[in-house]
């Protein structure tokens, strides 16, 4: 009839779903953290070593990652690219906002002439706003 310990209601029954809020919001602050210092480590990665400056005016919002390294190779978001490489992701970059821009950065062995001719391609196809990433003095 009735006993306390029949197993065919819901009383008594145990919760077999889980719960993944928790976890979802772990997940997101972890993205939020990667997304952040992400670009910090970009520099690291790809062994460069910036000029120093005494005066810097803060880090514009990156659109374009060009890095120029020692070999004078030129690496598009971290990625080996091409001058029409550079080219195309410029023309892309534009066509998805006219306020597109480009962060330089350039190891300081490579000969200056190198650097602005990447300015150059830049400017060529229309982006005219970059910045050119530096170290500060300490």
């Amino acid at each position: 009839m009735g006993s306390l310990d029949s197993s065919d209601g819901n009383e008594g029954s145990l919760m077999s779903s889980i719960n993944i809020t928790p976890f979802v919001d772990v997940v997101l602050v972890l993205l939020v953290i990667f997304m952040i210092t992400a670009p910090m480590l970009v520099k690291d990665i790809l062994e460069l070593r910036l000029p120093k400056t005494a005066t810097s005016d803060g880090q514009a919002m990156q659109t374009l990652g060009v890095a120029i390294n020692r070999d004078g190779n030129i690496l598009l978001n971290g990625q080996l690219s091409d001058e029409e490489g550079l080219k195309l992701a410029a023309v892309s970059a534009l066509a998805q906002s006219e306020q597109a821009q480009a962060i330089i950065s350039a190891d300081t062995e490579v000969p200056y002439g190198r650097v602005v001719k990447v300015i150059d391609l830049l400017k060529i196809v229309g982006l005219n706003r970059f910045a050119v990433q530096i170290e500060r003095l300490q």
